[in-house]
């Protein structure tokens, strides 16, 4: 079926109320943690960043100009993570979340980050921060 032919046929019911741009597990290396040995040896560390965004931000048409810029994401905390060494996940988060929560168009974030390689027996360890 073609989409002029499914046109009004959505039931409100089923229209979209949220609109959610996501980076999973994104892997950067980081110089990130408070112990002697973890100072000036970076270490693997998985982002993960949930967007929400307005129907305004949210591309409605096939075409890329209309799209949230999500390698914005990518780009930008890979950027940040290179900036400076962390003592804290906590600082990192916070400074993702900031980063990300001033775009326009941003109605609802969560931001988590995760140590894979802390422990042996845990997938990982980490925190996170969310507007909800």
């Amino acid at each position: 079926m073609s989409e002029a032919a499914l046109q009004g046929l959505v039931p409100e019911s089923l229209k979209p109320r949220t609109r959610k741009i996501v980076l999973e597990d994104y892997c950067v290396s980081a110089d990130i943690g408070f112990h002697d040995f973890e100072i000036g040896a970076p270490q693997r560390l998985g982002v993960t960043v949930e967007v929400w965004v307005d129907e305004a931000s949210f591309a409605a048409e096939d075409h890329e100009d209309s799209a949230w810029n999500y390698d914005f994401l990518r780009t930008e905390i890979g950027r940040l993570v290179a900036s400076r060494r962390f003592n804290l996940q906590e600082t990192l988060v916070r400074a993702i979340y900031d980063l990300v929560a001033a775009r326009k168009g941003v109605t609802a974030l969560r931001v988590s980050t995760r140590k894979p390689d802390i422990y042996p027996d845990c997938a990982g360890v980490g925190v996170e921060l969310s507007s909800f």
